[in-house]
């Protein structure tokens, strides 16, 4: 964390102007419920007259937070959504500050500075050596791909990331194609149109290839497709339209087509239609709420953070929890088939554990997936013919301390920067999650009432893909060897 490339990059991003105190009257001040740069954990304190908040101090910047607290009211990422500067002078519970940092359409990492990579003409596999060579042909790309961008808007801390999508195109999008059309064909057709939904479809890549493989393989099936964007970001909404109509008009598609730039979480319209929903690697993204345990009682407490008028964080901890946290804890409770994983330990250690000299008071938080409930929640009041088909990482290395935690990481003049709290500027880190795959089948089958699949990418692919597209001379097989800690989950 305290790195020369991670000193530039608080020199570069305190250049830019802070933002405004979000003030109501005291009237309208919230009752506690419930990123300055980088907070260390530090020594938590007990707030006497209450005993509910509890806060976490920087050890280099100690600061009594009740008054701030008390004055303080507590906002979200909705209330948040059409101001320009980020917030001070305010209260956020951890899934809002996410969702501020990463969807905030004016400084949010998806409407800033984050690109995702195409690496232009498709990499023709059969004829590449083996996997450390395509891993040098994608450097290659990678460089000829940002050396471009500079040339016509530099940009040293702008994000990068890549996607199966673009990475397998057009291999990736006609798996998830066959797999569409047989389901359809099995189950649907004739009687119903194929009508594909697309969440967070980033370039448009896997919804042009999915048209054009079943546009070339089927074509009954392709004249009864229509394919839907749901697009939070307006940045990306916008690049699909411009990078899509030219293309979309030239392959003939145009008419199948429709991008909406909403949320899915402010979704109200009732689809009727059996659908197809694609979630691809988006339930990372989406906001997780902190909850610790006290040891010995193993009463529940959900985090939060206030940014002071100096624009710092400091992270407390309430013992009453919101009511999204709360029903979240409450239905995996009650859907679980398999034990999950807790702070606390296996139950029949518990006991042990609170019993032993030195022990802390509290537990490492846990990440519970809040937004992802919410979710479930949308597909089931306002689709409830779909199927849904999501693909995620199961597990993720290097994620700051906890239970289902995030990694946190920055890109500052091209090199990759970890840090070690998800409390940081907002809209320069990329804050993504590891999915119980366990815990939200479970979740998903308890709101939906449909039965699913989960199974690894590597054996979804095995079984959908021709991976004799995607293989090096030496018989390595970068579409399977690259995703061995991705999971996927379907509707059956």
């Amino acid at each position: 964390m305290d790195s020369p490339a991670l000193t530039q990059l608080f020199r570069q991003l305190f250049r830019h102007p802070a933002c405004q105190s979000i003030r109501r009257p005291p009237s309208l001040l919230s009752r506690p419920q419930s990123r300055s740069f980088l907070t260390r954990r530090g020594p938590v304190k007990r707030k006497q007259q209450d005993d509910v908040q509890m806060w976490t101090k920087r050890g280099d910047y100690p600061k009594d937070i009740d008054e701030e607290y008390r004055k303080y009211p507590t906002v979200t990422a909705k209330e948040l959504r059409n101001r320009r500067e980020r917030p001070r002078q305010v209260k956020m519970l951890t899934r809002e500050f996410i969702d501020d940092s990463l969807y905030n359409p004016h400084y949010g990492y998806f409407s800033k500075h984050a690109t995702i990579f195409s690496p232009g003409e498709p990499f023709q596999f059969n004829s590449i050596e083996d996997g450390p060579a395509f891993h040098k042909l994608l450097g290659d790309r990678y460089t000829e791909f940002e050396d471009k961008l500079d040339a016509t808007n530099p940009d040293i801390a702008r994000q990068l990331w890549h996607t199966p999508t673009e990475l397998f195109r057009p291999y990736y999008g006609e798996t998830i194609a066959r797999y569409l059309v047989s389901n359809y064909k099995l189950t649907l057709y004739p009687y119903h149109d194929l009508i594909i939904y697309e969440m967070g479809a980033g370039n448009g890549t896997m919804m042009l290839n999915i048209l054009d493989f079943i546009r070339d393989t089927d074509h009954e099936v392709y004249q009864r497709t229509k394919f839907k964007i749901i697009e939070i970001s307006p940045a990306l909404a916008d690049l699909q339209f411009k990078n899509l109509t030219d293309k979309l008009t030239a392959k003939g598609h145009r008419d199948r087509v429709e991008i909406v730039n909403r949320s899915i979480f402010d979704w109200d319209t009732y689809v009727h239609s059996p659908c197809f929903f694609l979630a691809l690697e988006v339930f990372d993204n989406f906001g997780h709420d902190t909850i610790r345990y006290q040891n010995g009682t193993e009463a529940p407490q959900q985090g939060g953070v206030l940014i002071d008028a100096e624009g710092e964080f400091h992270e407390y901890f309430n013992n009453q929890l919101d009511p999204v946290a709360a029903r979240f804890m409450r239905v995996r409770q009650a859907a679980a088939r398999r034990p999950f994983p807790s702070p606390l330990g296996p139950p029949l250690l518990r006991g042990l554990r609170s019993a032993a000299p030195f022990q802390k008071e509290y537990t490492l938080p846990e990440y519970i997936p809040t937004r992802l409930m919410q979710f479930f929640d949308v597909l089931n009041q306002y689709f409830p013919a779909h199927r849904l088909i999501s693909s995620d990482f199961s597990s993720l290395p290097d994620a700051v301390p906890g239970i289902n935690a995030p990694v946190v990481q920055t890109r500052y003049q091209r090199t990759t920067v970890p840090v070690t709290t998800p409390f940081v500027h907002q809209g320069y880190f990329d804050i993504f999650f590891p999915t119980d795959f366990n815990v939200v089948e479970d979740m998903y089958r308890a709101i939906t009432g449909k039965l699913t699949q989960v199974t690894s990418h590597e054996e979804f692919v095995h079984r959908w893909a021709y991976i004799e597209d995607t293989e090096t001379r030496s018989g390595e097989n970068p579409l399977l060897s690259w995703y061995k800690n991705a999971s996927m989950l379907m509707t059956v």
